[in-house]
């Protein structure tokens, strides 16, 4: 039912800046919740950052706060993952995921929770 693309992953110099995007195709509802997780060679998945799509409810990982934002634009199905001051721990493959029942808060951050994912975007980010 629903589709997700990601985008704009690639390679950046510590310090450096890069914006993800993620696109839904087919139907979606104002009540998904749609979340950033990424996950590194032998490691397990690991939640970034997420909001509800109709906006209004965010969450972030202590890693990243004051550094990431995640944005989401209803009208166009897409949400955005602003990734400035990166680090070399940073390096992963980034996945956008959708849940279309989201519920309590702390749901927002298991991986099971999600119903749809994308095929992941690569970063890369050198010393």
């Amino acid at each position: 039912q629903v589709q997700l693309v990601e985008s704009g992953g690639g390679l950046v110099q510590a310090g450096g800046s890069l914006k993800l995007s993620c696109v839904a195709s087919g139907r979606t509802f104002r009540s998904y919740g749609m979340g950033w997780f990424r996950q590194a060679p032998g490691k397990e998945r690991e939640f970034i950052a997420a909001t509800r799509w109709s906006g209004g409810v965010t969450d972030y990982t202590d890693s990243v706060k004051g550094r990431f934002t995640i944005s989401g634009d209803s009208a166009n199905n897409t949400v955005y993952l602003q990734m400035n001051n990166l680090k070399p721990e940073d390096t992963a493959v980034y996945y956008c995921a959708a849940d279309v029942d989201p519920s309590a808060a702390w749901r927002i951050r298991l991986p099971g929770s999600y119903d749809y994912w994308g095929q992941g975007t690569q970063v890369t980010v050198s010393t």
